[in-house]
């Protein structure tokens, strides 16, 4: 796809004897806000972590704005300087948080800035500020982890990847480790990101959420792509297994 800004083709991953991905081939275009749903155990996670070479294809390519990042042919070196080079373009936000217990809030924003882009600590502090603030999390820079909600911890993940200006979010069930209560305020965060022209892919299960952001739907199960399209696939999806799933989460 020519305006592609991230390519997956052919990609299989197995896990022991267990084939956990089968062949997909998926493209996320610039501007793009993709959600992948589907039963649990299907392969979306693992796809997801593909994206990012977080989990490697045992075959496949992986591509990022037109550069193949897998297979790599560099020395073990290369491919590691490669490796960083297409993390520091894509943010991640996992199910659980992976905040630094002993860093505050900002602090914990601050670290990646000053160690991988080599920001002063000044130019640092400002940034993560201003991220903090924009996840509505401005007058919370000087608490740690365990003062924070589930739902505000979230929201500093988030803030320490935007804080990297990725063009590109990953979003893997970012609020299943919340109480129902604080789901709210994640999605909140992420719709005004989508509002604002992040181009994203966000793994879940809220398919609210999915209804009103995402603009390219893909519903995987046992390994394959079944279903993709447009918000049709959740209005009038073709294939039954798609209906059926609907129908019981809806």
């Amino acid at each position: 796809m020519p305006d592609a800004l991230l390519e997956l083709k052919d990609v299989h991953k197995s896990f022991g004897h267990i084939d956990v991905i089968k062949g997909v081939s998926l493209s996320v275009r610039k501007g793009e806000h993709m959600v992948i749903f589907g039963p649990s155990g299907g392969g979306k996670s693992t796809l997801l972590r593909m994206m990012n070479l977080l989990e490697v294809p045992d075959r496949g390519t992986v591509s990022f704005e037109g550069r193949s990042y897998f297979p790599d042919e560099g020395n073990r070196f290369t491919r590691q300087r490669h490796l960083r080079q297409l993390r520091s373009q894509i943010g991640m936000v996992f199910q659980r948080f992976n905040l630094y217990p002993h860093l505050t809030a900002l602090d914990n924003v601050t670290l990646a800035l000053t160690d991988v882009k080599k920001l002063s600590r000044k130019e640092a502090k400002e940034r993560a500020e201003e991220r903090l603030a924009d996840v509505g999390l401005k007058e919370r820079i000087s608490h740690y982890p365990a003062q924070l909600s589930g739902g505000q911890q979230q929201r500093v993940a988030i803030a320490r990847a935007l804080a990297m200006d990725p063009k590109l979010m990953l979003f893997d069930e970012p609020t299943s480790a919340l109480d129902p209560e604080l789901i709210g305020e994640v999605l909140g965060v992420m719709e005004r990101l989508a509002k604002a022209g992040m181009t994203m892919v966000v793994v879940t299960h809220e398919m609210g959420f999915a209804r009103r952001v995402g603009d390219h739907l893909v519903f995987v199960e046992g390994g394959v792509i079944a279903e993709s399209g447009g918000k049709e696939v959740l209005t009038d999806p073709q294939q039954e297994r798609t209906k059926a799933f609907l129908e019981a989460v809806l």
